[in-house]
This record gives structure tokens, sequence and C-alpha cells, in this order.
């Protein structure tokens, strides 16, 4: 569970990366370990540097707000790219954190651990 990952003693960007690809839903909160934001719509090109960047790092996590198009295509992309006959052989795991932010930051919004820049006011809103 990313909770526990991130209360443990493993580092971020090194043991493990989250990234985060929501565009103008950002707003409201993020999960509380720099994670990268990306994806925009050039992703597919985008993707080719993180693979690059990240070769390293164990394990990478993909959200969205809710992880049901957003967070699945990216990570399907970037597990593509990295799988390229070009690419060298990764033991990475590749996931998709169930239910996005949105899910998340119901559970954690209000450990300061987990969650920052939380506005209640942007989860309280009829938009939500």
């Amino acid at each position: 569970e990313l909770a526990a990952m991130i209360k443990s003693d493993k580092v971020a960007h090194k043991d493990y990366l989250v990234v985060d690809v929501r565009d103008d839903d950002f707003v409201g909160g993020n999960i509380k370990v720099r994670a990268i934001q990306g994806p925009k719509p050039d992703f597919s090109r985008r993707a080719v540097k993180l693979v690059e960047q990240v070769a390293d790092v164990p394990v990478v996590i993909f959200h969205c707000a809710l992880s049901q198009e957003r967070g699945p295509k990216s990570a399907r992309i970037y597990k593509e790219v990295r799988d390229h006959p070009q690419s060298k052989e990764s033991v990475q795991e590749v996931y998709v954190l169930r239910g996005g932010f949105t899910e998340f930051q119901q559970q954690y919004s209000k450990d300061p651990l987990l969650v920052e820049n939380w506005d209640e006011e942007v989860w309280n809103s009829e938009w939500h």
C-alpha cells in the first residue's frame, strides 16, 4: 500500500516514484512525496525521458483523480516504452493507484505525512 510505503524507511525517487498525471484537476491537494506531475497531451514523447530518468527506481506508481483513464493510460504507455525491444531489460514494477487521488485523500487528507496542499473547500464543493 502506498501510504505504508511513504511512512516506511523507503525513500521517494529512490525506492519508489509517484507520477501524478492530473492536469486541471491538480488543485485541492497532492500526495506528499514530491510526485512527478505528468502527462499532458505529449506523454508518449515524455515517457521516453521518464523511463531513462527513473530506470533504477524499483517501483513506479501512476495516478490521476480517479485512476480510471489518465493514470492507467499513462502507466500503459510508460510500460510500452520501458519494454521496447531496444530498451534494457527491467524488473521495475509499475502500478496504478486504485481510486486515484480522490480515494487517497478521502482516507488520508488529515495526515500531513501523506497529503499536502489539501483544500477542504475543493473537496466539499459540488464539483466533487
